[in-house]
């Protein structure tokens, strides 16, 4: 493993940039660099083996303040201040679509990034389901994009859209973005993802549990006053059938703290019942406990310390 920074050579430097953050990312940072150098590059990867995360960091740093120093330097000079993704507010759908579809996992988790969680799924319900899963990934760790790159990046898809940029203000992902759009998935996609999400990245799976609700963890974290508000929030009929298949206990759970007069009302889903109906409920039942967030009635980061809300 490589672990002394002082020892490497200016290739193998930007040979661990580029594994880092992808060739064509990468290339955005490291300009004017014909193909005999890149294939130069392309053999240094391939070379430097294993690499200590603080080599990694000393790396980015060194290319991110080099470059970075320059940008602002010029940005200086001018009053208006930047905004590089303010044109992504201007494109329809099937233009933003059309400037998304050619590019890299990467580029398309940075961009999205800036959209807002209905549009987001719109981009990643046109891309396979491959690069989906590359996408959602890269978005959970934009923090290592250094800010040169993404500023590079929204002046190509700015060239591309005919839109200027303005600002140098841009939304990061992590955990909280990846939790939102894995919110907006059908219930087996979003198990499967965080499945494969804790045995690929499991410090990443952890900060998307912290702003993830989820039809079960309600009855685990939900104190009986809240889950009694988040019950009389939704229709009688969406919360028997969202019980339907659950144990016996939290259905006890939840007929306890409703109203006496909703309590002799209630009836539960007796049969078979389309799957998709279930889901529809459970559903509705997270979104409203989303709702609750949104609206300040209590903070999740609260629920899953163990606090108590009163």
């Amino acid at each position: 493993m490589i672990s002394d920074y002082n020892r490497l050579s200016g290739l193998q430097k930007v040979a661990i940039l580029f594994s880092v953050l992808g060739e064509s990312l990468a290339l955005n940072l490291v300009k004017d660099l014909d193909k005999t150098e890149i294939r130069k590059i392309r053999a240094g990867m391939r070379g430097i083996g294993n690499v200590a995360f603080a080599v990694k960091k000393q790396v980015m740093e060194e290319f991110y303040f080099a470059f970075v120093s320059e940008k602002f330097q010029e940005s200086e000079e001018s009053d208006e201040p930047q905004k590089p993704f303010s044109f992504l507010d201007e494109l329809t759908d099937e233009q933003i679509i059309a400037l998304l579809s050619a590019e890299t996992p990467r580029v398309i988790a940075i961009a999205i990034a800036q959209l807002s969680g209905e549009k987001r799924m719109m981009v990643l319900n046109r891309i396979s389901e491959d690069e989906k899963g590359q996408v959602l990934l890269s978005i959970g760790n934009l923090n290592d994009v250094p800010l040169e790159a993404v500023v590079q990046i929204a002046n190509k898809l700015q060239k591309k859209s005919k839109q200027l940029p303005k600002t140098v203000a841009f939304s990061r992902g992590g955990g909280k973005d990846l939790a939102d759009i894995l919110g907006s998935m059908a219930p087996e996609e979003e198990e499967m993802f965080m499945a494969n999400l804790e045995q690929e990245n499991p410090i990443l799976a952890e900060e998307v549990k912290k702003y993830r609700i989820t039809f079960e963890s309600i009855f685990e974290i939900f104190p009986d006053n809240l889950l009694r508000d988040l019950m009389n929030a939704v229709d009688l009929d969406s919360v028997a059938m969202a019980l339907k298949g659950m144990d016996q206990s939290n259905t006890d759970k939840v007929i306890n703290v409703l109203p006496k007069k909703k309590q002799a009302m209630f009836e539960p889903v007796e049969g078979a019942v389309p799957k998709r109906d279930v889901d529809t409920a459970r559903k509705s039942i997270v979104q409203a406990a989303k709702q609750m967030e949104r609206d300040g009635t209590f903070k999740l980061e609260d629920l899953l310390g163990g606090e108590t809300v009163e």
